[in-house]
């Protein structure tokens, strides 16, 4: 017997298969997460803190400002968020030379960041490579683009090292490869030994290197970021976003650090006016309060390094994270306890990894819930496991 929201979806699933739809997209499943409200939302890694008042007030001030004049293009080269993130990516970064502004460019979400590099320097008869498990957009982009998908590989313990991912582009030799570090969903970094090997690598076949730092507020001290690579690299790539460390998901804004002529390439696809006068305005009166919302990433990542400790008491295997988020194997079931959380209020991501699980560090209150939460279904399968063995 079927629900009628089952038989909706199938219904829906019929029509859909009577479009001609491209042959490549038959069959395929949308990105998502699991959207359901409950106490505790730790699966899709946002800053769980509210944006401070003072920063409210500050965003509908400026989109205020911004709404006088919606009847009027936005300015095309965002040149005032250009200008903003180049200096803040200097400071956070410290970098010795400043970057430019002409070496940023910005998008709605790090989504549409990494269509713009794939539309630019992908495509039909061009390859991408990536290493899996990582962020699952990844092969979506390259479906999108019409291009090649490679799934690269890593080291057992999800790590990789400079001599393997090079070996594998000089194998491979895509037009573009993507480095995720801190990664998604593992949690782990790159040092900076394997960017480099990545793009000397990747000199034969022309690479663009992609190192995809979303998280990379949240990196341990003395963790490096690839920003320090860019001068003489003009094929490397450093993507952002303001999603995780700025509180500003649902803003939409996403951002890259690279040569200024990768920027001129990105021009040639993007669409006209791709960024509104609302999100500019909203974007770069986030940046002026900067200072402010990393106050919640120092509190965002006491509460993780605390879930990697505690999950190591419990028995559990969590992988040491630079994000904000923990990434933890030794389950005897991980369908069976993402189910006993979700009933008790919690919501985590299963990332389809067999006896693993991803949570996001959230508020102080909210890691307590889980991890008392988990601790309690632990205790719970012990006996049974006792009783089959």
């Amino acid at each position: 017997m079927t629900t009628p929201q089952e038989d909706s979806k199938k219904q829906r699933s019929q029509k859909l298969a009577a479009l001609p739809l491209r042959e490549e997209l038959r069959g395929q499943e949308p990105y998502g997460a699991p959207q359901l409200t409950v106490p505790a939302m730790l699966n899709v890694n946002e800053t769980t803190y509210d944006v401070p008042a003072d920063v409210v007030e500050a965003i509908t001030e400026q989109v205020r400002r911004a709404a006088t004049e919606l009847n009027r293009y936005p300015d095309r080269e965002f040149t005032a968020l250009r200008e903003k993130l180049a200096h803040y990516l200097s400071r956070e970064s410290s970098l010795e030379a400043p970057l430019s502004a002409e070496s940023i460019w910005a998008a709605n979400g790090s989504n549409e960041i990494m269509q713009h590099i794939f539309q630019a320097f992908a495509g039909p008869g061009r390859s991408v490579l990536s290493f899996p498990p990582t962020y699952s957009m990844y092969p979506l982009y390259a479906r999108g683009t019409y291009s090649d998908y490679i799934a690269g590989e890593r080291e057992e313990d999800f790590t990789q090292s400079p001599e393997s991912v090079a070996q594998q582009i000089r194998a491979h030799r895509p037009n573009v490869v993507i480095l995720c570090s801190p990664n998604n969903p593992t949690g782990t970094a790159l040092s900076l030994d394997v960017v480099e090997a990545a793009y000397e690598a990747g000199e034969d076949s022309q690479a663009m290197v992609i190192v995809d730092e979303a998280y990379g507020e949240f990196r341990q001290q003395g963790t490096p970021s690839a920003l320090e690579l860019l001068p003489g690299r003009e094929r490397l790539i450093v993507s952002r976003t303001m999603s995780k460390a700025f509180a500003l998901a649902g803003g939409r804004l996403g951002y890259l650090a690279a040569a200024p002529e990768v920027a001129d390439a990105l021009r040639l696809v993007r669409l006209p006016y791709h960024l509104s006068a609302v999100t500019q305005a909203a974007a770069e009166a986030a940046l002026d309060h900067s200072q402010a919302l990393m106050a919640n990433v120092e509190r965002i990542k006491t509460q993780r390094d605390r879930i990697v400790s505690e999950l190591g008491e419990m028995g559990l295997d969590p992988k040491p994270s630079d994000a904000n988020f923990v990434f933890f194997g030794g389950l005897q079931d991980e369908k069976t306890a993402w189910q006993h959380l979700l009933e008790d209020g919690i919501l985590i991501r299963d990332v389809g990894i067999p006896r693993h699980l991803r949570v996001t560090a959230g508020t102080e209150e909210e890691t307590t819930s889980f991890l008392e939460s988990l601790r309690q279904h632990l205790a719970a399968e012990s006996p049974r496991a006792a009783a089959r063995g």
